[in-house]
């Protein structure tokens, strides 16, 4: 069988020689019709039921669809509504209006000058320049380092309202002022000390302050920058579907001291999984341990989007609810042959509705191109896993021939090449860790030997030293268990 492999279209000595593709799905070995559907999938949108046993590549098949989709373009928040809390409002901004924003922020932020650029009566009403020498200095210097003349009273006066000399100046954070525009029309201008520097607002800059202000408090819940592919396996109906966090005070209120306690509804939105995977891949494997949840899922998939509700009803968060959340999303689902009666039937309509259902292969022809896609498996493991040598092309070999081996016993194909590569890494592994030990360069004929006799399962292990599992079972009984036995029988 060395030469089935030396006759691949590599040319190495051993793996680190191995090219790997930079898309993963490319990576995905022997589900060549798996891999087709699965790139139009993620290039129409579609949803995927992934049926066959664990450890043929369904994880990494939904892992590598999310590689091929663009990057989420819109960004989620909750607003308090003032006119009713309880009923806080979404708002989506794309990427275009987050742009805008940034680029009024640094407007706001660019136009700093120094206090010599300013007129010198708001110099002065600043803090910068001294009002008997006219010398500029610190804004935090309380007298003029080059007279010595105090800037501006310490103690209030009864008429300060009167006295119009320095001695009655009072410093000031922000100066009012006017100008003419060239169209003859008055403009209102800002000056604000900034430090040492003071930042100049004119009108346009002023209105759209006050713009920003007028927005609604917020809380971003999906921000522009997240991840695209999100793991709902396993999640409870809080990490599924989102929840409001109880708050103690029963909301936010004012204490008689002015100050407040307790947090608005809005800040106690929790998004749950089909709302962090939207216009990303939420991936569930084994579907049917998702139980009574399948039911919000396939209305998720329909309507693309799905409220967020208290579901604890001692809680406070049972009275708020926030409608419309967005929850567009690829959902990318594996299963077992045998648990896809578990899985609800309309849940299924969906996902054919709009979507593909695909059996993965188990083996694949043992070819010298299927060789090939072998070796590369070898590479990509040992890579993937950082912790251990490469391994000669003699070693490789070795593996793929106890590929050949596990097809022939767990699918009974002959002339084939398994594709539960899963189990089959272990041993790459293993014969990896023998490698360290040994303080060897890579990994040899040997090391996999060794490795493939110690990777068997429990029952092979059994079989070889009792014979069968029965007989395993047996020496385990004691005396009266083994006589109870004999008198049932």
């Amino acid at each position: 069988m060395k030469t089935a492999l030396l006759d691949a279209p590599f040319s190495v000595e051993n793996t680190s020689q191995i090219p790997i593709p930079k898309d993963p799905l490319e990576q995905v070995i022997g589900q060549d019709e798996a891999v087709r559907i699965s790139k139009l999938a993620a290039r129409q949108k579609r949803h995927l039921l992934l049926v066959g046993p664990p450890g043929i590549g369904k994880s990494l098949i939904a892992q590598s669809i999310a590689y091929h989709i663009p990057r989420p373009k819109e960004e989620i928040s909750i607003l308090h509504n003032p006119e009713n809390p309880e009923r806080p409002i979404v708002e989506t901004k794309n990427a275009l209006d987050l742009q805008k924003e940034k680029t009024l922020e640094k407007e706001l932020q660019s136009k700093v000058v120094e206090p010599r650029d300013v007129p010198s009566f708001v110099a002065e009403k600043l803090g910068f320049r001294c009002r008997k020498c006219n010398r500029l200095s610190k804004a935090s210097d309380a007298s003029c380092p080059n007279c010595g003349t105090e800037k501006f009273r310490r103690e209030y006066s009864p008429f300060g309202d009167l006295l119009t000399d320095y001695f009655s100046a009072q410093k000031a954070d922000r100066v009012h002022t006017t100008k003419m525009t060239e169209g003859g029309k008055e403009e209102i201008i800002v000056y604000e000390r900034l430090g040492e520097k003071i930042k100049v607002l004119d009108q346009r800059m002023l209105e759209k302050i006050d713009m920003l202000k007028q927005q609604k408090p917020r809380k971003i819940i999906l921000p522009l920058t997240r991840k695209n592919f999100i793991i709902g396996t396993g999640a409870s109906e809080t990490e599924f579907l989102g929840d409001v966090r109880h708050e103690p005070y029963g909301g936010r209120s004012q204490t008689p001291s002015g100050g407040f306690i307790g947090s608005h509804p809005y800040e106690r939105v929790m998004v749950g999984a089909i709302h962090e995977a939207h216009e990303g891949v939420l991936f569930i494997d084994e579907l049917s341990t998702l139980s009574y949840l399948q039911r919000f899922l396939f209305s998720a998939i329909q309507d693309k989007k799905y409220p967020i509700v208290g579901r604890n009803p001692q809680s406070t968060g049972a009275s708020v609810r926030v409608d419309d959340v967005p929850c567009d999303f690829i959902l990318i689902a594996a299963s077992n042959i045998n648990d896809l009666h578990y899985i609800l039937p309309p849940l299924r309509s969906r996902i054919v509705g709009n979507g593909y259902e695909v059996l993965l292969d188990t083996h694949m022809p043992d070819t010298p191109d299927n060789r090939a896609k072998m070796l590369q498996f070898i590479a990509q493991e040992i890579r993937k896993d950082g912790k251990i040598p490469h391994a000669t092309l003699e070693a490789a070999n070795e593996i793929i021939e106890e590929g050949r081996r596990r097809a022939n016993l767990n699918d009974n194909a002959a002339n084939a090449l398994t594709l539960r590569l899963r189990d089959l890494s272990g041993a790459i592994r293993l014969a990896g860790d023998i490698a360290v030990h040994e303080n060897a360069q890579f990994i040899e004929p040997g090391f996999v030997k060794e490795a493939i006799k110690r990777n068997r399962n429990i029952e092979e292990q059994l079989k070889e030293k009792y014979g069968s599992v029965w007989r395993a079972t047996a020496s385990e009984l004691t005396k009266s268990e083994k006589r109870d036995s004999k008198e049932i029988n």
